[in-house]
């Protein structure tokens, strides 16, 4: 049986097609970051394959169409990889499927998000990546527990070299199949059928009924959203007697955090606006960070760098490229609102929580160099490695949690969608407002 379905995820639905066939193996969930993945013409006859082979399938699109048109969105594999997580959670709540056993099947930066969905859920039965980029979600490999399969084209050059690099890291059951004669769309004759065919048979060897699980517990919720947070951490901070504050916030997640917090300190809100800086051919993959200030500061993944050959040319290129984009959004946002001076004062830099902590630590360093009285870090979450990592760059830190199962920072988030420059921009604007009035 095959029919429409809609998955509530962040206050936005998301449309989906669900197909169940008669003593079903299991249900494979279908991730694709950059595109529809329900109407994909490629993911369509993967599904029909497996459902041909008595795997039920959900098809479902990771973004909405506004948050497609923002590429940024496309690859934030934490954000789809809690996408994935939700429709997991539909499934196992829904009459029809709670008691199948679930797996993955993603493409593009989808296969990312399906492994990183997969490390924080280890009752995922099975996961396979078609042209995937497991590369994006290196972190999260290693607690990756679901048996795994890599199907790549034979002449995929470049991402053979990726996904031969993300399942030396694997340590679950795995495999790695090269079709011969492919390119990244699988779009020669025959190659797509190879495809669904070594999907096919992965799924029926490793889903089989599960007992009921309990998403909850293997999906630990701690905050309702990004506002709720904030308050909590100005809670924490309102126990501190901080004297002269600045609160900035790290645009874009950061910025209704670190709002709550400005409002119970009554404090002055800015932003500190840092951006990755990508390696060549490879935006995605960052090899540093660059933040705008007085003066501005860049800092890098030299185990990147060194590793990718990126030579000093495209790095200063990039560092140009970068700092326009920085200046251009400090621009947008603040809409003619000149910049806080931080020199002398209290500075308290938030964001919705760190994952590896780069573009905080760019922010700080940042911030450091505008001359603050005292610079403090305040965050709702963060694996305390991270934070040991950038305790040399604050005078002080404050974070609500530090989990050990850490693998995303949306997996603290009931909701978690992605805040716009518009949301942003109206923060500001209504911050402005406040300061004006006598």
């Amino acid at each position: 049986m095959k029919r429409p379905i809609e998955i509530v995820s962040d206050s936005v639905r998301l449309a989906g097609e669900l197909a169940t066939p008669a003593n079903a193996a299991g249900v494979v969930l279908f991730a694709h970051g950059s595109g529809s993945s329900r109407l994909s013409p490629r993911n369509q006859f993967v599904a029909q394959v497996l459902q041909k082979a008595g795997v039920g399938t959900l098809l479902f699109d990771l973004l909405t169409d506004e948050e497609a048109r923002d590429r940024e969105n496309v690859f934030d594999i934490d954000f789809l990889a809690h996408r994935l997580s939700d429709a997991t959670r539909w499934l196992r709540n829904h009459r029809e499927t709670r008691d199948y056993a679930v797996g993955y099947f993603g493409a593009s930066t989808g296969a990312a998000a399906a492994l990183a969905a997969a490390a924080q859920d280890d009752t995922i039965a099975a996961v396979v990546s078609r042209g995937g980029r497991p590369d994006l979600a290196m972190r999260h490999l290693g607690a990756v527990r679901a048996p795994t399969l890599l199907i790549v084209g034979g002449r995929d050059f470049g991402v053979i070299e990726l996904n031969e690099k993300a399942y030396r890291v694997l340590h679950c059951e795995k495999s790695l199949k090269i079709v011969p004669g492919a390119t990244h769309l699988f779009e020669e004759p025959g190659t797509l059928e190879q495809v669904a065919e070594l999907a096919a048979a992965w799924f029926r060897r490793h889903l089989k009924k599960l007992a009921p699980a309990d998403p909850a517990a293997q999906l630990p919720i701690v905050y309702p959203n990004r506002e709720a947070a904030g308050r909590l951490l100005a809670q924490r901070l309102l126990t501190q007697a901080y004297a002269d504050v600045v609160v900035l916030g790290i645009p874009r997640g950061g910025v209704p955090v670190a709002k709550q917090v400005a409002d119970a300190l009554a404090a002055p809100l800015d932003i500190i606006v840092v951006r990755k800086l990508g390696a060549p051919d490879q935006p995605e993959l960052g090899i540093g960070a660059v933040v705008d200030g007085d003066r501005p500061h860049a800092i890098f993944n030299q185990d990147i760098i060194q590793h990718l050959g990126v030579s000093d040319e495209f790095i200063r290129a990039e560092i140009a490229r970068q700092l326009k984009e920085v200046k251009r959004r400090e621009t947008e946002y603040r809409g003619g609102r000149a910049k806080i001076a931080l020199a002398g004062r209290t500075v308290v830099v938030v964001d919705d929580g760190i994952a590896t902590g780069s573009s905080v630590r760019a922010a700080l360093r940042g911030v450091r160099r505008q001359e603050p009285k005292r610079l403090i870090l305040a965050v709702p979450m963060a694996p305390a490695e991270s934070l040991d990592a950038l305790r040399s760059d604050a005078d002080e830190i404050v974070c609500l949690e530090t989990p050990e199962d850490f693998f995303a920072v949306g997996q603290f988030y009931r909701d978690f969608r992605q805040v716009s420059d518009g949301e942003v921009k109206a923060i500001l604007r209504k911050e402005q407002t406040v300061e004006a009035r006598p």
